[in-house]
C-alpha cells in the first residue's frame, strides 16, 4: 500500500452501506463551557506569567517541575495520541498504551478517543471540506488567511459539532480498557493541576511553593503545549518547506521542532502519515521517534514503521532541493 492510499483511505462504511456522518451531535453547554475554561484560563495564566515572574513568584523548583510535566504530557501526545492511537505507527503492550493515554489526556486537549477520530478526520479530509481545522478554510486572500489562522490554531475548539467517533475511531470504540481510562478525562485533568501544586508544596514545603508550581507547572505549562501543538494545524498548514508528495499544504517548520518533540516536521508526516519518524531528513530532530526507538530497544514497541529508501523514494519530490 503505498503512503498515499494509506492517506486517503476511505473511513468505514456505516450499517445502510454507506459513510457515517462526520459529526455525531453537539456538545452540551456544559461540555461546551469547559472548553471555553480550559482553553481560556491557562492562556490567560500564560499571558500573566512575565508579570507574575518579574522579579518574584518563579524559581528552579517550579521550572523543574514544569518541565517534567511538559515532557509526560506531551509525549503523551505525540508518541500515543499522534503515532500509537491516531496512525498505529508501532505495537505496545497493555501497560505503555495505558500511561500514553493517560499521559497525552494530562495535556488536556480533550478524551484520547475523541482527540484519535478528530485528528483521523483531519487526515481524511486535509486541507479540503470536512477538515476540522484547516487554515485555507476561509480562502486564500490576506484576510481569509488571517480569518483561517485563527481558525485553525484556536477557532475551531469552540465549535459545538463532535466528531463521530464511530466512523473515525471504530477500533478504539471496541477497546473496553481505553473507553474506561477515555472516561476518566476529567480524573487526568485534575491530576495535571494538581500533581505540581502537590510536588512543589512538598518540595518547599510551603502554600506558596504549591501555588507557584500550580501556576507554572499546571496552567502555563498546559497552555504552552497547547499553543504548540495548535500551531502545528495553524502554523505547518501555511509556511514551511515541502520536500515530499502530500494532497495538502502541510509543511515542515523547523523552528517548533524542539517544543513539539518533532511535530512540526508536518511535510513528511502527512506524506506518509504511519511512518513512526517525522523527522526523515539529516538533521531534523525528532524527540518522539527517538522515545519509540528506546521502547522498541527494550522490548515495548514492535512492528514500528521506521522510513526507509524505498519508502522515501516514494514520497520525495524530485525536483526538491534542500
Amino acid at each position: 500500500m503505498t503512503a498515499a492510499t494509506e492517506q486517503a483511505a476511505p473511513p468505514p462504511a456505516g450499517a445502510s452501506g454507506g459513510p457515517k456522518p462526520l459529526t455525531a451531535g453537539s456538545r452540551s453547554t456544559g461540555a461546551q463551557s469547559l472548553v471555553y475554561v480550559f482553553v481560556i484560563v491557562p492562556f490567560l495564566a500564560l499571558i500573566g506569567a512575565v508579570p507574575f515572574a518579574w522579579g518574584w513568584g518563579l524559581g528552579w523548583t517550579d521550572i523543574a517541575i514544569a518541565a517534567v510535566f511538559y515532557v509526560i504530557s506531551g509525549l503523551g501526545v505525540t508518541v500515543g495520541f499522534h503515532r500509537f492511537f491516531t496512525h498505529g505507527a508501532f505495537k505496545t503492550n497493555a501497560a505503555v498504551k495505558a500511561a500514553l493515554a493517560i499521559g497525552g489526556m494530562m495535556s488536556v486537549q480533550g478524551p484520547v478517543i475523541t482527540w484519535v477520530a478528530d485528528h483521523r478526520r483531519h487526515h481524511a479530509y486535509s486541507d479540503r471540506d470536512g477538515d476540522p481545522h484547516s487554515p485555507w478554510r476561509f480562502g486564500s486572500s490576506a484576510g481569509a488567511l488571517a480569518k483561517g489562522f485563527w481558525y485553525s490554531h484556536m477557532g475551531w475548539l469552540f465549535e459545538r459539532d463532535v466528531t463521530n467517533v464511530d466512523r473515525f475511531a471504530p477500533d478504539l470504540v471496541k477497546d473496553g480498557a481505553l473507553v474506561r481510562l477515555n472516561k476518566l478525562f476529567p480524573v487526568w485533568t485534575l491530576v495535571s493541576f494538581l500533581a505540581p501544586a502537590l510536588i512543589g508544596g512538598l518540595v518547599s514545603w510551603s502554600w506558596w511553593g504549591a501555588f507557584t508550581a500550580f501556576f507554572w507547572a499546571g496552567l502555563v505549562r498546559v497552555s504552552l503545549l497547547h499553543h504548540v501543538t495548535w500551531s502545528v494545524n495553524s502554523i505547518c498548514h501555511m509556511i514551511g518547506e515541502r520536500p515530499f508528495k502530500s494532497r495538502d499544504r502541510a509543511a515542515n517548520f523547523w523552528p517548533l521542532a524542539i517544543l513539539s518533540f518533532g511535530e512540526s516536521w508536518h511535510n513528511s508526516h502527512h506524506a506518509d502519515p504511519t511512518c513512526a519518524r517525522h523527522g526523515v531528513l539529516r538533521g531534523q530532530l525528532d524527540i518522539s521517534a527517538r522515545l519509540i526507538w528506546a521502547l522498541e530497544k527494550v522490548g515495548w514497541a514492535w512492528k514500528v514503521r521506521w522510513p526507509n529508501e524505498k519508502r522515501l523514494a516514494r514520497i520525495a519530490v524530485t525536483d526538491y532541493k534542500s
